[in-house]
């Protein structure tokens, strides 16, 4: 679970950015950016961001909030499980991030698993869909849902992209360090379980 002040913190941004976008009067204007500043505030204090930083990526949206959305491709051949290495930390992830703007989730999972490894893959089953909140992943300015998508290798050949390094398939029993901001442990097992009960129901959070 998130810690507490991270969930204040984002519930008052979402509820000073709903707020500016359908306030009228000057006088709740001007009280929305201050609770709008405090969110931000309260973010750099307990992250040790500065607050120029914090209000670029946390206050800056507009319009009603709504949660991001990571898309996930989970591939799988001979039972090892289709990672790869983040250029940014060095670790290991399910290939996948930001949902795009026109495309589907399939459309997603298909895309960044092409871009990440280099695989060609059809997208199966939806395996589970997951609000970071309730998994140990690292401080996160925003409210994320993950979605896990079992994918099909159909063809392609390994190959890193623009923001990975190495390209690998791994069991259950040799995970390497894997990017907590993008994976959590127990949701590569998870994904592991649908690899051996592809019958599970989906697993919602």
């Amino acid at each position: 679970m998130e810690p507490k002040w991270l969930e204040w913190a984002k519930q008052i941004q979402s509820i000073a950015q709903a707020g500016l976008t359908y306030s009228k009067d000057v006088y709740d204007l001007e009280r929305f950016e201050e609770l709008r500043r405090l969110s931000a505030e309260i973010m750099s204090e307990y992250t040790g961001v500065d607050m120029q930083t914090v209000t670029q990526l946390f206050a800056n949206e507009t319009g009603y909030a709504t949660p991001k959305v990571d898309v996930r491709g989970v591939v799988f051949q001979e039972g090892k499980l289709l990672l790869v290495r983040e250029k940014m930390d060095g670790c290991w992830s399910l290939p996948g991030g930001w949902a795009d703007i026109g495309l589907s989730p399939s459309e997603v999972a298909v895309k960044e698993v092409r871009e990440e490894s280099g695989y060609e893959v059809k997208p199966v089953k939806l395996l589970a869909v997951c609000d970071k909140k309730f998994y140990p992943h690292p401080p996160s300015p925003y409210h994320v849902y993950k979605i896990f998508i079992l994918c099909e290798l159909v063809g392609g050949a390994a190959q890193t992209g623009t923001e990975t390094s190495k390209i690998g398939f791994f069991g259950d029993k040799e995970l390497p360090e894997l990017s907590v901001e993008r994976n959590t442990e127990s949701q590569v097992r998870m994904m592991f379980e649908y690899g051996r009960h592809p019958d599970k129901p989906v697993h919602i959070d």
